[in-house]
């Protein structure tokens, strides 16, 4: 899954199937805003929970 836009913001997802660890970093206008951590199981983390942390954020940030 490539890299995702809401509102102005760029979600990119990268993650590690050694450590079953995922992250989203957060960009605005190019600029690195936060990263978001959250494990998964499996090969890859499933493209609806990188959408449920994605939807998590935008709600929490009013995007």
């Amino acid at each position: 899954m490539g890299a995702i836009e809401r509102g102005g913001y760029i979600f990119e997802p990268e993650y590690s199937v050694i450590e079953q660890k995922a992250a989203i970093h957060v960009y605005q206008n190019g600029e690195f805003i936060e990263e978001l951590k959250f494990k998964f199981r499996g090969a890859a983390p499933e493209p609806s929970q990188i959408e449920q942390v994605v939807d998590a954020y935008c709600q929490s940030h009013g995007i």
